[in-house]
């Protein structure tokens, strides 16, 4: 036996087999897995079962799946229905806190329970008899009474009904705030839209704001967010089309695209994966963006997310796909390039001049972040001939009474200025600006003057975090941070051979990425035309084609003249 064997023996961990308590009238010889797996197919059987014709059966199946006798907000109410002078058993299954009451009582009990003229019928026939003309001849169309269709068409006066068969129809409206109607003698209900549940209401953006450009945001609910790009894009060839994911919480998303424009297997692929997710929750677009995107071993991020519904109808009508997902205030787009993760929805609002500025601005910044402290380190340690004189002597002097490595003495004030970065995030906003001024000031001075680290460090370190504050995507600024501490490596290791050799590392990274079939870096290629959608901005006027990488359904964007106020024919 070696010494792994012997480890694992000590220190691992291994789950208790028996137990000494028991579960109802469990069998001495059932274990729990196997309790869980009755109980679960139970519970799925009794949700594909179809409605039943007897009321009572409808109301123990309901009772038995929302577990009534001990859940407090599940509400079951009985009543009687009347309908063309007859009296049928109901009641009406909702979730106390998520339907509006007020509709409920006057839209749904009021005309169900009342006598009034919808629901009584003076006389014995058990027909309905409809007249009309059609070429000056009188017919009569005879239809026997139904009530499901009766009660769907006459009695409940809401815009949204559904009739349903099966429970598990009814479960997931009435989980997502709606309320459920059964009737004796018929073997349907109806899932009636009653929702009335508080929810944030339109706000600005809180992390991607700009100046000039819309204010506002998408929030957490989804028919909310689907509203805004629907109003906003004004086009009837937007689909969106709602998927649900989870096996338990079965929470739904909505794939958005343009159905004149968008490369139908784009769409395809996207529905594809999404259809194949196999996981019991899924609570946030955070966590549907790591389980479609193609290769999540480096970390770089391959799937946009935004919360400004302008950014997201931007790409909509580029041929990209949009995903909300219910409960999450941020949208999936994709596929993406590296190049959009450098953009900013105020580029498309100002001039081009001013939106190149910009956006040059921003790729200084990432180079800064990403190699700013491991060229330091690599001059400071290898290199110090290419420094000028009276700066290698300043360096020099200012690092004299440092007792650390130039290495140590920068992975502490990076990681120390993530440690700000992170408290100042975490505390109550009152706080936050405070704990930025003590970490950055006061500790920083004092630092420098205890002669822990030298000013010139607290130089570098400030700038690097000042450019990684300036990528405007906070997934891509987050890698860039993490990318950093692999060169400062390299560069301590190696000088300027330890970071080419990373570029060279890195570079080849992002040219084997793809974001559902589109290469990462494309639209840096040589072979591929990105037609206005490569780095720098064209002019308004000149943006005619979308990128080719897309394979659009259209090509153009615009007429080759679009101010034909201006360039007449």
């Amino acid at each position: 036996m070696n010494f792994k064997d012997i480890a694992n023996q000590i220190f691992k961990y291994q789950p208790e087999k028996n137990y000494a308590f028991s579960i109802g009238n469990k069998k001495a010889n059932t274990s729990l897995d196997q309790v869980d797996n009755m109980q679960n197919k139970f519970e799925n059987k009794l949700k594909s079962q179809n409605i039943f014709n007897s009321i009572k059966s409808n109301r123990e199946t309901i009772q038995t799946i929302y577990n009534t006798l001990i859940n407090s907000d599940i509400i079951l109410r009985n009543f009687t229905l009347n309908a063309r002078g007859k009296q049928f058993d109901a009641f009406l299954l909702y979730i106390d806190g998520m339907i509006d009451v007020k509709a409920v009582n006057d839209f749904v009990l009021e005309t169900l329970m009342l006598r009034n003229k919808a629901n009584t019928f003076e006389g014995n026939e058990n027909r309905i008899i409809q007249e009309f003309e059609k070429n000056n001849v009188t017919i009569r169309k005879v239809k026997r009474f139904d009530l499901s269709n009766y009660i769907y068409n006459s009695l409940i006066p809401e815009n949204s009904v559904k009739k349903c068969t099966t429970f598990k129809e009814i479960i997931s409206g009435v989980n997502s705030g709606n309320c459920a109607l059964f009737v004796d003698t018929i073997n349907v209900a109806y899932d009636i839209d009653v929702k009335g549940f508080q929810q944030r209401s339109i706000d600005s953006p809180n992390n991607e704001v700009i100046i000039k450009g819309p204010q506002e945001s998408f929030v957490e609910n989804i028919r909310t967010n689907t509203s805004q790009l629907r109003r906003i894009t004004n086009n009837e060839n937007l689909i969106i089309e709602n998927l649900t994911v989870g096996n338990i919480n079965q929470t739904k998303c909505a794939v958005c695209y343009m159905h004149n424009i968008t490369n139908s297997d784009l769409v395809a692929e996207v529905k594809y994966r999404i259809n194949n997710l196999s996981v019991d929750t899924l609570l946030s677009s955070g966590q549907l963006e790591q389980l479609i995107e193609d290769n999540s071993q480096f970390g770089i991020p391959q799937i946009l997310s935004t919360e400004r519904p302008d950014k997201c109808i931007k790409h909509l009508m580029l041929g990209r796909v949009v995903v909300l997902v219910n409960g999450s205030p941020y949208g999936l787009i994709m596929p993406a390039t590296i190049i959009d993760y450098m953009g900013s929805p105020e580029d498309t609002n100002i001039k081009p001049l001013f939106a190149n500025f910009l956006k040059a601005l921003r790729f200084a910044a990432l180079l800064i972040t990403l190699l700013l402290p491991g060229g330091y380190v690599a001059v400071t340690s290898f290199h110090q001939e290419i420094l000028p004189t009276e700066l290698l002597f300043s360096i020099l002097a200012a690092r004299q009474y440092v007792p650390f490595p130039i290495i140590v003495e920068l992975l502490v004030m990076e990681l120390s200025f993530e440690l700000i970065r992170e408290a100042g995030l975490r505390v109550p906003s009152p706080v936050g600006p405070t704990i930025g001024i003590v970490g950055a000031l006061i500790l920083g001075e004092a630092a420098v003057n205890a002669n822990i680290v030298s000013p010139i460090l607290i130089i570098i370190v400030a700038i690097t975090a000042i450019s990684s504050f300036a990528v405007p995507d906070f997934s891509f600024s987050f890698h860039l941070r993490i990318y950093r501490f692999f060169f400062t490596l390299l560069g301590f290791i190696a000088g300027f051979l330890g970071i080419g050799f990373g570029i060279y590392i890195y570079g080849l990274i992002l040219c084997s990425l793809r974001s559902f079939g589109v290469p990462y870096t494309v639209p840096f290629a040589s072979g591929s035309t990105s037609k206005g959608n490569g780095y720098f901005v064209p002019p308004i006027w000149k943006q005619e084609y979308r990128a080719d990488y897309l394979s659009t359904k259209k090509d153009k964007a615009q007429e080759k003249i679009s101010m034909k106020w201006k360039y007449t024919k």
